[in-house]
């Protein structure tokens, strides 16, 4: 039942005929998880705080970095550094403290997403990757859970619903992944920052519609959002059961899938170190380590002295690095240092080393 306060505090809700206390009580009654509590995942957020989920699970491994504060606005800048999952729950309680905030400070894999998305009702997908959309995507199916899907590129965004009353998944729309190069974020191209907002409002509206039972569901259509020119259109999208059938072919196997390498995240760009091993080779005369990450980025460790080299500039100008030495590049997470070298191979760079995982794995 609704507490007098929480009649009080849902009473815009409770005057739609749509809605009343008895779809506030449904709200209530419901529980989402939130994969990611980044642009997406902070627009999400707020606003099914505020419309009262009774229970909202968020899962985000990464912190908080200056770069975030752009479209990620439940941080401030004294949360840099923080876990984004615990610092967004901690925001959340002050927003609407009758909400249950069940914090998951850790990565989603294979290993956890089945029994993380058979205690939640739908799941939303504010993941930046290829590789997790389609593990996010095949765990929906596995376990039955409805997926409110969102993806933002530069200027423009897509919103969909997908696994939702036997409709179509997001492998009917994307079978396969399309390739390395794709597989891009917001450091590499960069991203309005208030395309986020726009995005994930749409998703909480669509959560918000499929808990009420009210209005018509983006299953079998996506949104396109182009923020430039205030356009919009809808795509149709047909079931693909083959494509359906596949992923639950494989439903036994599913936590031993490698979803980096199904998705072709990882190119084989040479070897690779991970920080242990970094750290025994500090000290070697015939290694050069540089940090291809923003001069703003963090944290930086003085015991690398490492040369900074922005990705950005890397292909224009005088490098003067010795041909004769190992080199080790490295980013933040380890994707943009793969691309840093691939354009060191092209100047002649033969002796090249990538960090696993990106600098954020040192401690």
């Amino acid at each position: 039942m609704l507490t007098e306060e929480e009649k009080y505090r849902y009473s815009r809700h409770i005057k739609l005929n749509e809605v009343g206390e008895t779809g506030q009580q449904k709200l209530k009654q419901s529980n989402v998880l939130v994969i990611g509590a980044g642009g997406l995942g902070c627009s999400v957020l707020q606003y099914l705080s505020a419309a009262g989920v009774g229970t909202l699970g968020i899962i985000d491994f990464d912190t908080i970095e200056l770069s975030n504060l752009q479209r990620q606005i439940l941080f401030t800048t004294e949360d840099i550094g923080k876990n984004k999952a615990k610092v967004a729950a901690k925001r959340l309680s002050g927003i609407n403290p009758n909400v249950d905030y069940i914090v998951y400070p850790k990565r989603l894999t294979t290993k956890n997403a089945l029994s993380l998305f058979n205690d939640f009702d739908i799941v939303i997908d504010g993941s930046d990757n290829f590789a997790t959309r389609y593990l996010v995507n095949d765990a929906a199916v596995i376990t039955n859970t409805p997926l409110v899907y969102g993806a933002i590129y530069k200027f423009e965004g897509q919103v969909s619903v997908f696994n939702y009353q036997n409709g179509p998944t997001y492998r009917c729309l994307y079978p396969d992944f399309a390739g390395y190069g794709a597989n891009t974020n917001c450091s590499d191209i960069g991203v309005m920052g208030v395309l986020p907002g726009m995005i994930g409002t749409h998703q909480a509206n669509e959560t918000l519609k499929i808990i009420l039972g009210i209005g018509e569901v983006l299953s079998g259509k996506v949104l396109l959002v182009k923020a430039l020119n205030n356009d919009s259109q809808k795509l149709s999208v047909s079931k693909d059961q083959h494509e359906i059938d596949k992923v639950m072919a494989k439903a036994d196997e599913f936590e031993n899938i490698d979803y980096d390498v199904l998705c072709n995240t990882i190119k084989s760009i040479g070897p690779e170190i991970n920080a242990s091993e970094l750290k025994q080779m500090l000290g070697n005369q015939n290694m050069t380590i540089i940090d291809v990450r923003e001069s703003f980025e963090k944290p930086r460790y003085k015991e690398l002295n490492a040369k900074d080299i922005p990705l950005g500039v890397i292909n224009s100008v005088d490098l003067e690095l010795p041909l004769d030495e190992q080199i080790v590049v490295y980013c933040q997470h380890g994707i943009r240092s793969k691309k840093a070298i691939e354009i060191l191979k092209k100047k002649g760079y033969q002796n090249l080393t990538n960090l696993t995982g990106g600098i954020l794995t040192w401690n």
